[in-house]
C-alpha cells in the first residue's frame, strides 16, 4: 500500500487488483504449460488409480496375502482396481473439454501458493510488526497442508473410491460405463477436498487467536468429533471396516493436532487468567 494514510474502499480494491492479476497470470501459465503435458497428467496422473500396478493397489494386494497366511481370509479381499475399467466419451467435444478441464485443475492446484503470496503482499503493509513476524510461514503452511492432504486423498481415498463405485451393482442388468466427466470429477475432487480438509488445524489455529474456540471447547465434544469423521470416512470410502479406519485415523489424527495447536495458541495470545482455563 502506497501511504499510512487511511485509504478508501475503492483505493484498496486498485491496489488489490495488480496482486490478483498477478495470481490469476501465474495459474493460467501454469494451465497452459500443463495443457502440453497432457500425456503425462491424464494417462499416468489421472488415469493410473484404477490401474492394478497403482503404489495403494498393489501394497493393499500384498496386505490381502498377508491377511490369508495370517487369518485364512480371502487374498482378493483387497485387491483393488484388479478388473479393467471402461472410460467412455459421449460428447463430440468431451475428450477436449477434459483436456481443458484437466489443465485448469493442475493450474489452480499448483500455482495455489503463489496466488495466496499475493495476497499475503497486499494485506501485509496493513499488519503490525509482531503480526508480520507470525504470519511470514502463512503461505508454506496453507500449501504443505494443502499438498499433503491431496497426496492423501490421491493415494489412499481416490482408489478405494474408484473400486467401489466402479464395481457397485443396483442390477444385474446394468453395465458400468464411466463417462470421461463422472471420472474426472472423482479423481480430481477427491484431493481437491482432502487438501481443503487437511486446512483443519490452521483453521483452528486462527480461530483460537481471535477468541472463537478454546482447546478445552475441542476437548468437550471430541467424542462427537469422532462420530462426526466415522461419519464423513463412511461416506467417501467403502463399505469396509479396513478402508473405514484407513481414512478415519488421518482424519482423527488432525483433530487431535488441531487441539494441540489450539492449546499452545491459546496459553501464548490469552491472559494469564485465561490460560488456566486449559489446564482444568
Amino acid at each position: 500500500m502506497a501511504s499510512n494514510e487511511e485509504m478508501t474502499f475503492f483505493e484498496h480494491l486498485d491496489e488489490l487488483r495488480p496482486h490478483l492479476m498477478r495470481g490469476a497470470g501465474a495459474l493460467f501459465l501454469i494451465a497452459v504449460v500443463a495443457f502440453f503435458f497432457k500425456g503425462f497428467i491424464i494417462d499416468t496422473l489421472l488415469f493410473e488409480p484404477m490401474q492394478p500396478d497403482f503404489a495403494t493397489n498393489r501394497w493393499l494386494c500384498r496386505m490381502g496375502l498377508l491377511m490369508q497366511e495370517w487369518f485364512g481370509t480371502d487374498p482378493d479381499v483387497l485387491c483393488l482396481n484388479s478388473q479393467p475399467l471402461t472410460i467412455i466419451n459421449t460428447k463430440l467435444v468431451g475428450q477436449f473439454n477434459l483436456h481443458i478441464k484437466v489443465a485448469m485443475a493442475t493450474g489452480l492446484a499448483l500455482g495455489i501458493p503463489y496466488f495466496l503470496w499475493e495476497i499475503w503482499r497486499f494485506v501485509k503493509p496493513a499488519l503490525t510488526e509482531s503480526e508480520r513476524r507470525g504470519t511470514n510461514l502463512f503461505v508454506l503452511w496453507v500449501s504443505l497442508c494443502f499438498f499433503v492432504g491431496a497426496l492423501f486423498g490421491y493415494y489412499v481415498i481416490t482408489p478405494l473410491s474408484i473400486h467401489f463405485f466402479a464395481n457397485y451393482s443396483a442390477s444385474d442388468s446394468i453395465s458400468n460405463m464411466i463417462d470421461t466427466t463422472s471420472f474426472f470429477s472423482q479423481v480430481v475432487g477427491i484431493p481437491l477436498g482432502t487438501g481443503l480438509i487437511f486446512q483443519l488445524p490452521l483453521l483452528v489455529y486462527f480461530l483460537t487467536r481471535i477468541g472463537v474456540v478454546s482447546p478445552l471447547f475441542l476437548r468437550k465434544y471430541r467424542r462427537h468429533a469422532i462420530v462426526v469423521l466415522a461419519c464423513v470416512a463412511a461416506v467417501i470410502t467403502p463399505p469396509d471396516i479396513f478402508s473405514l479406519v484407513l481414512v478415519t485415523l488421518p482424519l482423527y489424527g488432525l483433530y487431535e493436532l488441531s487441539i494441540f495447536l489450539s492449546a499452545r495458541t491459546y496459553k501464548k495470545y490469552q491472559t494469564p487468567e485465561e490460560s488456566g482455563i486449559v489446564e482444568a
